[in-house]
């Protein structure tokens, strides 16, 4: 099958021999992965692609003054990673330390978080990544902060309820668009190359006029974006926005057990909403999903124990016993 590519994509092929740096390339072969049609003409590309960005970005860790092994691109862990992005002085560091185990550097200035630092945040039985970054203001936007926010779940948008709100939206959405990145709202005519989920955090509402200036962030964004407001240095508000990130993951928790014993509660399976036994079989293991001959489930069926087949749509809370 042809992959009859469009006249951009020979164009970022272009920008991409140009390009002198790792990070350059990085960027000329994402666009060209963002632009290529996806069908079945197109996979063995895709693949290489993928395969090349990758070698690249290795390439660029190893580099000096660029990223470096110890940290700018972040393994994924727990059940999804969320980036927290913002303008400067916001309390994205102060977040992590209120609800991870990291401990990012905390200050009154702004500018003190020049790398990313991930945390762990609980969420009842599940753990989902945190990474606090560097600010998003014009001229300070490193190379590595536009991939690592690309490859994120979802986008934790900080905005400092003590200051002009809006003109702080207005500043995100403009410099994730410089990155290439939208989340549903444009100011811009960048190319975008990813969409992404984005929660709105409105920070600091133990100040005062901070509850009216949320309220103004509401009216604005309320109806595009889940949002909430929390005071990360008081602690208040912090359980809501856990609730609300794992609704804005859009994901569900399956539990699994063995013949003739009990469930296993501690550690779920986490997967999107909508996705079936052999999915959730998949994740178990690798070889589980081939082998699968069926499922008996407790939960959402109709009767516990109930037999179903691997194309059967799972709900938040099934406890599935697989049989291979």
């Amino acid at each position: 099958m042809p992959a009859n590519l469009p006249p951009q994509y020979f164009e970022a092929e272009k920008n991409f021999r140009a390009a002198k740096t790792p990070q350059e390339k990085i960027a000329a072969l994402e666009e060209m992965l963002a632009i290529m049609p996806k069908h079945k003409g197109t996979d063995h590309l895709r693949a290489d692609l993928r395969a090349r960005i990758a070698k690249l970005t290795l390439e660029a860790e190893k580099r000096p003054g660029t990223a470096k092994r110890s940290g700018k691109l972040i393994t994924k862990e727990g059940a999804a990673q969320i980036a927290v992005v913002g303008p400067p002085n916001v309390g994205k560091s102060q977040l992590l330390c209120s609800v991870t185990n990291a401990k990012p550097l905390v200050t009154d200035y702004p500018f003190a978080t020049t790398s990313p630092t991930p945390g762990m945040m609980g969420f009842e039985n599940i753990k989902i990544q945190l990474i606090d970054t560097p600010p998003l203001a014009p001229q300070s936007v490193e190379w590595w902060l536009a991939h690592l926010l690309r490859k994120a779940d979802a986008l934790l948008i900080m905005i400092d309820l003590g200051a002009d709100v809006l003109s702080q939206m207005d500043a995100v959405i403009i410099e994730l668009e410089k990155m290439r990145i939208s989340i549903g709202i444009r100011k811009t005519d960048a190319l975008i190359l990813s969409e992404q989920k984005a929660l709105i955090v409105g920070n600091k509402i133990d100040l005062p006029n901070a509850s009216a200036n949320y309220q103004v962030l509401q009216e604005k964004y309320g109806q595009q974006f889940p949002m909430v407001a929390i005071s990360a240095k008081e602690r208040i508000g912090l359980e809501e926005m856990k609730h609300k990130i794992y609704q804005m993951l859009n994901v569900i928790r399956v539990y699994t057990k063995a013949p003739g014993q009990k469930p296993v509660f501690t550690d779920p399976v986490v997967l999107p909403r909508g996705s079936t036994v052999e999915q959730a079989a998949a994740d178990v293991h690798k070889d589980f999903a081939a082998k699968l001959k069926y499922a008996r489930l407790w939960g959402s069926g109709k009767h516990d124990g109930i037999m179903v087949k691997r194309n059967y749509v799972l709900a938040d809370g099934d406890i599935i016993e697989l049989h291979i």
